[in-house]
């Protein structure tokens, strides 16, 4: 099976991304920042080695985002993360994914993150909150794998971890750009 990289994104629709981060910018200024993110994301990680596909939501605007052009995209399947991830870990063979919210990704770290997966079953991009900017398996993944994840919280990478047999690997880690905070930490970390 060929690697696959499944992107998580958003439409980028006014009050619909990016809502931490609106709440301390603004949402003009917040879709603004996230179509910036995401785009940069987007050019970073595309590459021939692997197949890139955008899971995307809200899922009738599939095929009608100009920032999705050029992308396969399927639409991600309703619930909380836990249903859409195990969604995109249900296939077979090398499988990654991340969001569109952590725009220091390059195709660089895709690259090790599928090395990782050459001898081990799992591998995280660890974020500076505590979650993660990457997951990737071999899958499928077992049924049931990511319930009882605590997301959104200092311990979601831990909680996943846990679920492993602990052949991980782990990659740097970045800045998920979630609030006011982690965009000060950002820009800090580019100077």
């Amino acid at each position: 099976m060929r690697p696959t990289l499944f992107i998580v994104a958003k439409a980028p629709i006014m009050g619909r991304a990016k809502t931490r981060l609106a709440a301390d910018i603004g949402p003009v200024h917040a879709k603004r920042l996230y179509r910036a993110m995401m785009g940069q994301v987007l050019r970073q990680v595309h590459d021939p080695r692997w197949d890139t596909v955008l899971a995307v939501t809200p899922p009738h605007l599939l095929g009608r985002v100009p920032d999705w052009d050029g992308f396969a995209q399927i639409p991600q399947v309703a619930g909380s993360l836990s249903p859409r991830l195990a969604a995109l870990f249900s296939r077979k063979g090398p499988t990654l994914t991340i969001g569109t919210d952590c725009p220091q990704v390059t195709a660089k770290d895709i690259a090790a993150a599928f090395e990782v997966l050459k001898s081990k079953d799992h591998v995280f991009g660890p974020a500076s909150d505590g979650g993660f900017w990457l997951m990737g398996a071999i899958g499928p993944l077992p049924r049931g794998f990511f319930d009882g994840v605590r997301w959104s919280h200092e311990k979601t990478l831990s909680d996943v971890k846990d679920r492993t047999d602990g052949a991980f690997g782990v990659l740097r880690t970045l800045t998920d750009v979630d609030d006011l905070k982690a965009l000060q930490a950002y820009r800090q970390s580019r100077l």
